[in-house]
């Protein structure tokens, strides 16, 4: 083997070392973790650390594979048929918060020391205007806040935040030649993209996939394959990489296999990324006191920019004050992205290693802050009404009573509530005994499975059908469980695969807090298992069918005649 192939085998496994050592610190700091990657970075870099790595670029190698599926994964998740269903108070104050963000930057970034470039300053801009969907989705998501006025508001600015990033992607390889016609030619190029793109999942991949939907392992591989197939295409187009992947993840995210294929491509994902965020910190140098203070100036800016756009405007369209402060709490930090356009921009030389090292150091800080006003938000929230109120500036609209949105809705008001997980034979007994019986249930029925062909049917009987593996529990993090007050697993032991009722239980707990479950088990043994872990009801086929059998025959076996029955 050569020395060259070991040093990178070399590099990479400690990499991995560190940035688990590191994570489990920030884990216990309750710090994000990819804090912790990027500590183990720094550790292992030359300028602060033990230098144990000093070629970088081995790193850097596999970390732009892990960009490629995280923007990839970024696309996946940005339903555009799902866009409209925002408002269009959500979109205005999607554009009021980033262009004012991005203008109050131009405005005053332009006098921090270190903006002496020509692109230093829109690029400072961009960074501060842009926030974290890794930390912002996580904390909420442990606070339970998801559903809640400023949780919608937010995690709806998050998606805007993401197009705004795609469309400046868009139009970056060409800042250094910024003509009209220039400027035209490359969004041209990206709008083709996404027309070829879209076009061929629509009549091509569309296809591939309903042929694969049966193996997981083949969902996989196909949405790998063609995201760099898409990527490599817009490399030879004059695009980038990154554009690339973002637009394969948009072009089939339409299809039920979207939620999906994140789950089966997360723990790659994971791996190459915790690389991306270790090759980062392996660059970060020592910061001058200078910079430092620099970057505490950039922090207050990211703060005072999303009160300054957010609060007023949420004011106007009726959310109201608290919703307002909340959601700028929220979305104060620097996001992974403004990482990965910076990241570009010194590829493309628009910008030096030291603005990067900058809004690195800014985003590192600002993560630590987040962390703790997203976590203590209510009170902080409550203290800064009571400021407003002595402006004369009080609480109205949706927000006034800054309670949670009420869950287990869809779109329409409909209710999806009880939960079927798996289609297979007790749920189509299920399913048939409610249609016959109890068909008021019907729309608060959702029904989750990985076999496609019986959509059709289902949702012809009214039954709402959405794509998901049992195998893999976290798919169903984005299929609607976490708004059921009754979830109803019909498949046990015996049929699942790479998984049990009993850690699927678990999952579910996790997933849905508030619901009620129904297991289903292979024993007596199973089922009083699945009890003591929380389950309100488990059902044993074996014994309900013996059961059933026994009250079919219990003439025959008693020796009367038949007409006695």
């Amino acid at each position: 083997m050569e020395a060259h192939s070991v040093e990178i085998i070399h590099n990479i496994g400690l990499s991995i070392i560190f940035a688990a050592a590191l994570a489990f610190i920030a884990r216990m700091l309750k710090q994000p973790l990819l804090l912790g990657y990027i500590a183990g970075g720094i550790a292992l870099g030359p300028h602060l650390g033990f230098g144990l790595i000093k070629d970088e670029a081995s790193v850097e190698v596999i970390s732009e594979m892990g960009l490629i599926m995280l923007l990839f994964i970024i696309g996946l998740e940005i339903r555009l048929p799902d866009l409209r269903k925002l408002g269009k108070e959500l979109f205005i104050l999607g554009v009021l918060q980033f262009v004012g963000c991005v203008a109050l930057g131009l405005l005053l970034l332009r006098y921090f020391d270190s903006a002496q470039g020509r692109f230093d300053v829109l690029y400072l801009a961009i960074a501060g205007s842009l926030s974290s969907t890794l930390i912002v989705v996580k904390l909420l998501q442990q606070k339970f806040e998801l559903k809640s006025t400023a949780g919608r508001i937010t995690v709806g600015l998050l998606v805007i935040q993401d197009l705004w990033a795609i469309l400046f992607m868009g139009i970056q390889p060409n800042l250094t030649n910024p003509g009209l016609k220039t400027a035209l030619f490359s969004l041209g190029g990206v709008v083709g993209l996404v027309l070829a793109s879209f076009l061929i999942s629509r009549f091509v991949l569309g296809r591939l996939f309903q042929a694969a939907a049966s193996s997981p392992e083949l969902v996989l591989i196909t949405a790998a394959a063609w995201c760099f197939g898409v990527a490599g295409f817009a490399e030879w187009a004059g695009l980038s990489l990154e554009m690339g992947a973002l637009v394969s993840g948009l072009a089939i995210a339409a299809f039920p296999y979207g939620h999906d294929v994140i789950s089966k491509l997360s723990g790659v994902r994971d791996f190459f990324i915790t690389l991306f965020f270790v090759a980062l910190g392996l660059k970060v140098a020592a910061p001058s006191l200078e910079t430092a203070v620099i970057a505490v100036l950039l922090i207050v800016f990211v703060y005072a920019s999303r009160f300054l756009t957010i609060a007023p405007t949420t004011i106007f369209t009726g959310s109201g004050l608290r919703a307002g402060i909340n959601t700028a709490l929220n979305l104060s930090q620097v996001s992974e992205f403004s990482l990965v356009i910076l990241a570009l921009g010194v590829g493309y030389g628009h910008i030096s290693g030291e603005l990067s090292n900058l809004v690195l150091t800014a985003m590192l800080l600002a993560s630590v802050t987040s962390t703790y006003t997203i976590m203590f938000s209510g009170g902080i929230t409550r203290g800064l009404l009571k400021v407003f109120a002595l402006l004369g500036l009080r609480e109205t609209g949706d927000g006034a009573h800054g309670g949670p949105d009420s869950g287990g809705r869809g779109h329409g008001g409909e209710r999806r509530d009880i939960v079927v997980l798996g289609a297979y034979r007790i749920a189509q007994g299920f399913l048939d005994r409610i249609e016959r019986e109890a068909p008021a249930l019907i729309p608060r029925i959702l029904v989750v499975d990985y076999n496609p062909a019986l959509r059709e049917g289902l949702e012809a009987r009214g039954f709402h059908w959405v794509y998901g593996d049992l195998a893999h529990p976290e798919s169903l993090q984005h299929s609607g469980v976490e708004d059921a007050e009754l979830v109803i697993c019909t498949i046990s032991d015996v049929f699942l695969k790479g998984v049990t009722n009993e850690r699927l239980l678990a999952q579910l707990k996790q997933l849905a807090p508030a619901a009620r479950f129904v297991m289903t088990a292979d024993d007596p043994v199973e089922a009083e298992a699945l009890k003591q872990s929380g389950a309100i009801h488990v059902v044993v086929p074996g014994k309900i069918a013996g059961h059933a059998l026994f009250d079919q025959l219990r003439w025959d076996l008693a020796g009367a005649p038949r007409e006695a029955v």
